[in-house]
């Protein structure tokens, strides 16, 4: 299977919300342009659950970050990437199931850049399969 980024990645360029990979999305690494973007973050999931562990279930999370030079617009960003990704549940994308993602916490602001661009964040907990 992908990292959960990758197919994240995906999720949000269908989404409609007017983000391009390699544009103003990215995976990994925050670049230092454009101003506005959104960047996904792999940090550490959960423990697989052992009554699934025998049917493939893995249990990781995802960290999308916001950065945009207008506060009231970042935010905007990040609620509709909220909104996209929160309860979004048996999908298959890129040879995984998703059984569920849902938000665990956020839209919240992390910091202003050294560029005085506010930056978001929102964590996700994912259940998903290969099929």
């Amino acid at each position: 299977m992908n990292a959960p980024s990758e197919d994240t990645k995906d999720m949000l360029v269908a989404g409609g919300l007017g983000l391009t990979f390699g544009g103003n999305l990215h995976i990994g690494k925050e670049p230092a342009s454009p101003r506005n973007c959104v960047t996904i973050f792999d940090p550490p999931g959960y423990t697989h659950d052992l009554s699934l562990s025998n049917q493939g279930y893995e249990r990781p999370s995802i960290q999308i970050r916001v950065r945009n030079s207008s506060y009231v617009n970042g935010w905007t960003m990040a609620n509709g990437i909220k909104d996209l990704l929160h309860g979004k549940k048996q999908e298959t994308w890129n040879g995984a199931l998703y059984t569920v993602i849902y938000c665990s916490n956020g839209p919240a602001l992390l910091d202003w850049d050294d560029s005085n661009n506010a930056r978001f964040i929102i964590n996700f907990n994912i259940q998903r399969r290969a099929v």
